[in-house]
């Protein structure tokens, strides 16, 4: 089956009848139709049919040099600094149909899939099948158009530095046995983002793999394995109103709990197990940081193009224009929103391929962007909170629109002289949704830790910064030797 549609991806998963768990009673009939669910996966399901969408096939899809069929482009290993230029541009294309509010959308995992199945020569140390299983994922995965859930992060027992834990009974996923059949695995992972409504399931080494061996492996089994079980938290999703609630009603992406009861992962399904050493290379060595933050940067484009276009209508709607305060709030947006661009442009510019063949954006730049939004993004929504002041206190529903009495004094008392009282209201109800509600709270976190801890970030960026030539100059001009290291 070569790329899907909307339809073909409601169906699949529904017909998959993984063992979701919501509010403590387990999800019976189809996924699509729960309330935690609906939303998002709408919403996905408009992703896949815009890639069938006639004009846009060629901007979404490419020729599989397996099947010759149309598979998505965010599968595509690129060559050339052309087939990364088009992999963002179509990374665009579907970050503007969710404005960048979905983080988990299927191209984020497929980039990192195809770049660590790129490079999964490194997975021979341990054994030649391994290899093989990983590529195979990965066509699999593109020629099927397979989607994915991951998880890196072990449950939150003790987050000290030292911590090793020492129960019989795993809290923290980890092999209890090996079989003939393959691998067995007990205990929990967190936080799997879009858990239940993906085909598949990833699971990548934990920050444990630096001292631990023990949670040293990886692999992917599909969601509906026996024994395995999402369990969700509350939604955010209040109701169906796209009026009331314009965007938790639409991408209100659901965060699991996952827990593994004895679950059989086949050896065809395993990628390595009990190598730290393998699992740094895989992850330092592959292509797999920079191509997957050549796609979240493309996001927050997009988001940040999306925050810019509320904020000008919040000021233009209360004509506010002329107040110097509002010039920079605004100003804020517009630098941060050139600052990310001119990154993913640099990133791009600088690319060069990588020592498995592949087309790849130079890291830094992207770091530095990916960084900069866990400081920034709050300050976006602040931004959107003090333009909108008072105004986003008082907040008319659907149904206050639908009643006579509060119809009219809306109308008489909420409008502006720029637009209707209806107009207005849904317009502080996005801004509203996007910065205060439980939904808007939860995108602000997420974006602060969406990519690891900033901390480690920064940790990451120093190391792996080059400074030599500039400390070089300056040692050049003082005219003295070496520092001694």
């Amino acid at each position: 089956m070569p790329a899907i549609s909307g339809q073909q991806y409601i169906q699949r998963i529904d017909n998959m009848n993984s063992n979701v768990w919501y509010c403590g009673e387990q999800i019976t009939g189809r996924l699509s139709k729960h309330k935690a669910y609906k939303g998002a996966m709408g919403s996905k399901a408009r992703l896949y049919d815009l890639q069938m969408t006639k004009h846009l096939r060629e901007k979404m899809l490419y020729s599989s040099p397996l099947s010759g069929d149309f598979v998505g482009l965010s599968f595509l290993q690129p060559k050339t600094k052309d087939d990364l230029i088009r992999k963002r541009e179509m990374y665009i294309e579907w970050a503007k149909t969710t404005h960048g509010l979905m983080g988990r959308t299927p191209d984020y995992l497929n980039t990192g899939l195809m770049a660590l199945a790129s490079a999964s020569v490194i997975l021979k140390d341990q054994d030649n099948q391994f290899e093989k299983n990983l590529y195979n994922l990965y066509e699999t995965a593109r020629e099927q158009d397979l989607s994915f859930t991951h998880s890196f992060i072990n449950p939150q027992t003790n987050r000290s530095s030292f911590y090793f834990e020492d129960q019989d009974e795993p809290i923290a996923l980890r092999i209890v046995k090996k079989t003939f059949e393959g691998i067995i695995v007990s205990g929990a992972r967190l936080l799997a983002t879009e858990g239940g409504m993906t085909d598949e399931v990833l699971i990548f080494p934990t920050g444990g793999t630096l001292v631990d061996e023990q949670y040293s492996f990886a692999f992917s089994i599909p969601s509906n394995t026996a024994g395995l079980h999402f369990l969700c938290r509350n939604t955010f999703v209040q109701n169906d109103s796209t009026f009331d609630h314009p965007l938790s009603s639409q991408f209100e992406e659901m965060d699991t709990l996952l827990v593994f009861d004895s679950v059989l992962v086949p050896w065809d399904r395993v990628f390595f197990y009990h190598r730290k050493d393998i699992a740094e290379r895989l992850f330092s060595k592959s292509g797999f940081t920079p191509h997957i933050l050549h796609q979240v940067v493309s996001r927050q484009v997009v988001k940040t193009e999306f925050l810019l276009g509320i904020a000008q209508l919040l000021v233009e709607t209360l004509s506010v224009s002329e107040y110097q305060h509002i010039h920079e709030k605004i100003t804020e947006l517009i630098i941060g929103l050139e600052t990310h661009q001119a990154l993913l442009y640099k990133s791009e510019k600088n690319c060069k391929l990588d020592s498995f063949g592949l087309m790849t954006p130079e890291t830094e730049p992207l770091y530095i962007a990916v960084k900069l939004f866990t400081k920034w993004y709050p300050i976006y929504t602040e931004v959107l909170q003090l333009i909108g002041a008072g105004g986003l206190m008082i907040l008319p529903t659907e149904n206050d629109f639908k009643t006579k009495f509060t119809e009219e004094a809306y109308s008489k008392y909420i409008l502006t002289d720029k637009v209707n009282a209806k107009g207005r209201t849904k317009l502080f109800r996005l801004a509203w949704d996007l910065t205060m509600s439980s939904f808007g709270t939860r995108q602000t976190l997420y974006e602060r830790f969406f990519f690891g801890d900033p901390t480690r970030l920064a940790t990451n960026l120093y190391k792996s910064y080059p400074r030599d030539e500039y400390r070089e100059r300056v040692l050049s001009f003082l005219n003295i030797g070496p520092l001694d290291n």
